[in-house]
């Protein structure tokens, strides 16, 4: 089991864990809010399902029919996630709209602080796991854990002014309120992955400027090389492919262009484990 799928079983048991207690104390404790917060909870158990099978498939190796790998399978998964964001965000309003309001109990409050510390924990667990292994997955999953977090306060709030419905009967609506709040944070982020993905599926290319300078380093290494023409990266879910040209003298052989070309391939993939496939083309130079 590679660390990317632990960390996404973790995600998933304990999103599992927080989704069940939400559901139950919303449903008992006459909180739609929470009910709200908890099926976007349950929301991430289905991406945590997607983003298992997505890592497994764009880690396999290359084939016949993929020469280039199965890497774009993560950025596919990341789209599945983003639907599912998305359709539990309209649910979500759908039910704020048309659902009976009633005054919920104050130990819904208790629920939801508890709630809010173990979503935030999980998020930023994701995030730093995602930046330090790579995975758009993780870091996808980890900006979805931190909107819970966000509608969880939401929630939070709308009952500790639902308490006032006894008094002042508008306070009644601050549990619809906090539901149409939590739906439109839930669509925030699903639009937002759908955009990115929609993105790298279009062959988004590396534009970290420290990156680039750092691969242009490797291959100026070389002084047989003149020039570096062009220079481009492409990510393929977890793993990257580079489109290289690079000038170098008109008169070398051809077998010494090939030695350093292919030295040039084994650095980057030494610097790199992440580029799977490179393309150095030779253009002649005058110099």
């Amino acid at each position: 089991m590679d660390r990317v799928t632990k960390v996404i079983i973790t995600s998933f048991l304990t999103n599992i864990f927080l989704s069940i207690i939400q559901i139950l104390a919303g449903i008992f404790g006459k909180a739609g809010a929470i009910v709200a917060d908890g099926i976007h909870s349950l929301s991430d158990t289905a991406t945590d399902i997607f983003a298992l099978i997505g890592n497994k498939i764009s880690r396999k190796p290359a084939d016949y029919k993929h020469p280039l790998g199965h890497g774009k399978a993560e950025y596919i998964t990341c789209f599945f996630i983003s639907l599912v964001v998305l359709g539990m965000g309209f649910l979500v309003i759908y039910n704020a709209i048309f659902d009976h309001r009633e005054i919920p109990n104050v130990y819904v409050a208790l629920i939801t602080i508890l709630t809010i510390f173990f979503k935030y924990i999980l998020s930023q667990f994701l995030l730093h796991k995602g930046k330090e292994y790579q995975s758009n997955i993780l870091i996808a999953s980890g900006s979805e854990s931190f909107s819970d977090v966000l509608s969880s306060v939401v929630v939070l709030i709308s009952v500790v002014l639902g308490q006032l419905g006894h008094i002042y009967p508008i306070f009644t609506y601050a549990d619809a309120a906090a539901m149409l709040i939590v739906g439109f944070f839930i669509l925030r982020i699903g639009f937002k992955l759908l955009k990115e993905n929609i993105s790298n599926l279009l062959d988004s290319s590396v534009t970290d400027p420290e990156y680039i300078d750092k691969v242009k380093n490797i291959i100026n290494n070389y002084l047989e090389i003149k020039n570096i023409d062009n220079l481009i990266i492409i990510k393929e879910g977890p793993f990257y492919k580079m489109d290289i040209e690079v000038s170098m003298d008109k008169n070398m052989k051809l077998i010494d262009s090939h030695n350093i070309v292919e030295k040039i391939e084994n650095d980057i993939k030494n610097f790199d484990n992440r580029v799977k496939h490179i393309i150095i083309h030779t253009n002649p130079s005058e110099k």
